[in-house]
């Protein structure tokens, strides 16, 4: 009878243990919560950020928290760019591309449910973002480093603190900021 309470005491205990590791190794896969919230571009800005861009076919667009991939899928049509779509949200990423195959262009672009502080994005042509204040502050070291020369990064609303742009236009009440990639 002892026996078999030590052996149910020390099956409890294991399993406890398995319990235990599996909710925490089950936390470290979750992806995080959303740096911003999801707030969609309007159309008359995405316009003016996709011409700000100077799109041209053979360039390869990021959009930094794509939310419902408009942005993506307006250079797809009008441009005829590819496009990846970085999006922590994955109730978003299946918006998008639901939204992209009925636009006709998922053969162009894509999304991946990814934070942007760990995806790998370097061989993008064309940057967009609308992100807030601390963000972008936290990406332009990134960007400055890993871009090549000469690409483009389209800001809405949001600056790069001592990263002055090449190109800032209001658009009503909106602001978007144009910056070339330097030469390094």
């Amino acid at each position: 009878m002892q026996r078999n309470r030590l052996v149910g005491a020390a099956t409890c205990v294991l399993l406890a243990l398995v319990i235990g590791c599996a909710e925490l190794s089950g936390s470290e896969n979750q992806e995080r919560e959303p740096d911003v919230v999801y707030d969609p571009t309007p159309p008359v800005v995405v316009d003016a950020m996709l011409e700000l861009a100077r799109l041209k076919s053979s360039d390869l667009l990021y959009d930094l928290g794509s939310g419902d991939g408009r942005i993506l899928i307006a250079a797809a049509k009008r441009y005829g760019v590819r496009g990846v779509g970085i999006e922590i949200d994955p109730t978003l990423i299946e918006r998008a591309s639901e939204n992209a195959r009925r636009a006709g262009v998922g053969d162009l672009i894509r999304f991946r449910n990814e934070d942007l502080f760990s995806a790998d994005f370097r061989d993008a042509t064309v940057v967009t973002l609308f992100l807030g204040p601390e963000l972008n502050l936290k990406l332009r070291p990134w960007l400055l480093a890993s871009l090549a020369p000469g690409a483009r990064v389209v800001s809405y609303e949001y600056d790069m603190g001592l990263w002055k742009p090449d190109v800032t236009r209001r658009i009503g009440l909106h602001t978007i900021f144009l910056w070339t990639v330097p030469a390094r």
